[in-house]
This record gives C-alpha cells, sequence and structure tokens, in this order.
C-alpha cells in the first residue's frame, strides 16, 4: 500500500511538470521571456571560458538523439526480456515527447538564439546535427536527458537506501544540470528552450519508471505488485 502511495505521488509530479510545460509553451510563444533569455545567455558565456567548449561539446553529444537513443533501446529490450510490458508503454512515451518537440520547433514560434552566440565544437557529426527546424523551443538535449534520468531517479529512488542512493541521485542531477549549462553556454539554445524540454521530458520519465514492478522493501519475500 505504501508503495502504491508514493507511485501516485510520483504521478502527480508527473501530471503537474506535463500541465506547467503547457502552460510555460504558451507563455514562450509569446516571447514573454525573450529580454530573460537574452540576458542569461549573454552573462553565462561572459563567465563560462571558451576553453570549455570542446568538454561542453563533447558531453552534449551524449544527450544526442543517437547517444539517448541506445540507451532508450537498451531499456526496451530490457523491458521486454523481464515482460514488463506496461514499461515498454511507457518507455515509449519518449517517442512521444520526441514528436512534442518536433512540433514545437516547427510550429511554435520562438527564434534560437543567433548564429554569433554559437560556441560548439565539431566532434562527432551524428545524422541529427543536420537536421534543421523553424524554431528552437524545445531543446531535445533537455527532453531526451530529463526522460531518462527522470526514469533512472526514480527507480533508484524506490529501489535503493542509504548513502549509495544519495550518491546516484546526485550524479543524475548533476548530469542534467550540465547537460542544460551546455545547451546555453554553447548558443545552441535559449534557457527557455532547456526549462521547457526538461518539463516535457521529467513528465514522461516519471510516468515510465513507475510502471515498472517493484517489491516493497519491508517485505520482499512478497510477489512482485
Amino acid at each position: 500500500m505504501k508503495l502504491d502511495l508514493i507511485k501516485r505521488g510520483y504521478l502527480t509530479i508527473a501530471i503537474v511538470s506535463g500541465l506547467t510545460f503547457i502552460f510555460f509553451s504558451y507563455l514562450t510563444s509569446k516571447e514573454i521571456f525573450s529580454q530573460f533569455d537574452f540576458d542569461t545567455t549573454v552573462k553565462l558565456q561572459n563567465k563560462i571560458s571558451r576553453d570549455w567548449d570542446p568538454a561542453f561539446s563533447f558531453f552534449s553529444l551524449l544527450g544526442s538523439a543517437e547517444m539517448a537513443g541506445a540507451i532508450w533501446l537498451v531499456l526496451v529490450g530490457w523491458a521486454v526480456l523481464k515482460r514488463y510490458w506496461l514499461t515498454v508503454l511507457g518507455l515509449g512515451l519518449l517517442v512521444a515527447t520526441q514528436i512534442a518537440e518536433i512540433f514545437g520547433k516547427l510550429l511554435l514560434y520562438h527564434p534560437g538564439p543567433p548564429f554569433l552566440f554559437f560556441r560548439g565544437v565539431s566532434i562527432i557529426d551524428f545524422p541529427s546535427h543536420f537536421i534543421q527546424t523553424n524554431y528552437s523551443y524545445p531543446s531535445g538535449h533537455a527532453t531526451r536527458s530529463a526522460f531518462l534520468i527522470s526514469f533512472f531517479f526514480i527507480l533508484i529512488t524506490l529501489k535503493m537506501s542509504g548513502a549509495k542512493k544519495l550518491i546516484f541521485q546526485a550524479f543524475l542531477v548533476i548530469f542534467l544540470l550540465i547537460m542544460a549549462l551546455t545547451r546555453v553556454s554553447l548558443g545552441e539554445h535559449w534557457i527557455t528552450d532547456v526549462i521547457g524540454g526538461a518539463l516535457l521530458g521529467v513528465s514522461g520519465g516519471i510516468i515510465a519508471a513507475i510502471t515498472v514492478p517493484l517489491k516493497k522493501r519491508s517485505q520482499s519475500a512478497h510477489p512482485e505488485q
């Protein structure tokens, strides 16, 4: 019963995150945050040395459609082998978030940062790098990273305890923050693109995670729920 209540709590967070994404997208389309976007990018690029650009560019590869897709396929394969069919369906939400991202970038008026802000260094040109869209909202890197990190974060929260859990959780949070930082620092996206993508990804990732059958910690001998 306690585990069910916890999962319901996470589901509520996912729903709130999804609704916030919709409302935030509306505000973004009205260009309400234009000055905030510009000022944030200028301040970050002034504070972060260009010496970090190669490292940030390499790190951002981890959030590419190809790398995130490979991790997603492993998770789907694992769920299929375990016969967690609801989880397979839940993981399919990553595809749904990517479709939402594409529609946003095609239809939601929000021009990306001008070229003068771009500081990315070409390391490996994945096919997705050459796909161009009308606008920049939401960030695909932020969406994919937030989805996968939320998925792992919730599983760790439910399955682990003690210092080990805190270490893994801290690692995931730091990873997501660095990914968000690279998007703005490299001039790839505005901060609003990153926030919107994170809200969308978190919503889908949490829903996918709570579909995984888990044993109660206090009654490990009981069958999976």
